[in-house]
């Protein structure tokens, strides 16, 4: 038995934080029917064609879901998301601002009629306040909650290579929809959740709020090192290669120069007698430790870290991430079906092994609709007019 084996979600989804959620749900056991626009579908399906053809956004957050085509605002779609709500469990959905309000799928126009129907909205923003109305995306919001403001070298802001906004939506709405699972086997009835992107990277932004607070100065942009601990961060060795490193105490320090560096007079040196000073003096203490470094390969450097129990870490590239040794070892990776074939998958983190899992594919745009309909209770020439009508 998986967790969410009986559990029925309905999603009204596009781009990532909502198929993020879902696809969390889908792996656990919940079964997954994704409403799709008919013909276009989700627009994450046309990012790129990187994965055989396929989306790479896509067959990430979209593995183990049954793909329904409907157009939402056709007369027929109320009767269809009827037969589909009767008897399911959760309904999410990130559309436009205020577009499922306008379809009649606000949690208080379904209360009455689903008592036990969890409604999770994913915005830009929530539903209400003066940015209510206000388009976002995941740059957007990485900029809006002041995450670009301290990510970068000092001289431009960067952008985070992964949608992290949207994963930490997709993320606080999985989670707050199990709470209501839970809650609900208790009280017998549904609520609504909210969830705002921007709430959510503001949270994650919690560290470098604390270290402004009361107007003090900002975290400064510090590129791959760390803004506020030193030495944490990217040194190149003499082979041209890169090794990331990070001493978190005074112990780590004094050990660092004595087993790594050789110098274990540097540790007692005024300049570097504390992590504040480091930190200021951080140019001085990193032309010494390229100094060090340059004498030495990458692996050498990594084999003294390792001895001297200091934390490190190759840069790795994504090739790198494919091969990963410890991924291996630990039998990491699976494989998903797609429309176009199998491509692996990573086993979500806290799962032990891929039966404890649900690992359905990708699907194919429609691919379920009839399935569904026909379940429904709509016989064959039934949806054969709805497809005429391009309704489905």
């Amino acid at each position: 038995m998986k967790p969410l084996d009986g559990v029925k979600v309905i999603t009204l989804e596009h781009a990532i934080a909502a198929p993020f959620c879902t696809r969390q749900l889908a792996d656990l056991g919940a079964r997954v029917i994704k409403v799709e626009r008919p013909g276009v579908g989700d627009f994450a399906r046309a990012y790129d064609e990187r994965v055989n053809g396929l989306a790479s956004h896509f067959v990430w957050c979209n593995r183990s879901k049954e793909s329904l085509s409907l157009d939402l605002k056709a007369p027929q779609a109320e009767a269809i998301l009827d037969g589909l709500l009767r008897d399911a469990d959760v309904l999410v959905q990130n559309l436009a601002p205020g577009a499922a309000a306008r379809l009649g799928l606000s949690f208080e126009a379904l209360h009455d009629r689903y008592p036990k129907l969890i409604v999770c909205n994913i915005s830009g923003y929530g539903s209400d306040g003066p940015y209510r109305d206000k388009k976002a995306y995941d740059l957007l919001i990485q900029s809006e909650s002041g995450f670009l403001s301290i990510t970068g070298a000092a001289e431009s802001p960067a952008k985070a290579g992964c949608s992290i906004a949207d994963i930490a939506a997709g993320m606080y709405a999985y989670t707050n929809i199990l709470s209501a699972l839970l809650q609900r086997a208790k009280t017998g009835l549904g609520r609504e959740i909210d969830v705002s992107m921007l709430e959510s990277m503001v949270e994650w932004m919690s560290y470098p709020l604390y270290y402004a607070y009361d107007g003090a100065s900002p975290p400064p942009r510090a590129g791959a090192a760390h803004a506020t601990i030193y030495p944490y961060g990217p040194f190149p060795a003499g082979d041209g290669k890169t090794v990331m490193l990070g001493l978190q105490n005074e112990r780590e320090w004094a050990v660092f120069c004595s087993k790594v560096l050789l110098d274990p007079e540097l540790a007692i040196e005024s300049r570097f007698s504390s992590n504040s000073k480091r930190v200021a003096a951080r140019e001085a203490l990193r032309d010494i430790i390229c100094a060090a470094f340059s004498e030495l390969s990458s692996e050498e450097v990594i084999r003294r870290l390792d001895a001297a129990q200091i934390a490190n870490a190759r840069m790795n590239s994504m090739e790198d991430v494919w091969t990963h040794e410890q991924l291996k070892a630990r039998g990491r990776w699976t494989t998903v079906g797609t429309p176009t074939g199998d491509v692996p998958a990573l086993l979500p983190p806290g799962i032990a092994h891929v039966e404890a899992m649900q690992l359905g594919a990708v699907p194919a745009l429609g691919q379920h609709t009839e399935a569904l309909l026909l379940e429904l209770g709509y016989m064959p020439e039934m949806i054969r007019d709805l497809r005429n009508a391009a309704v489905v």
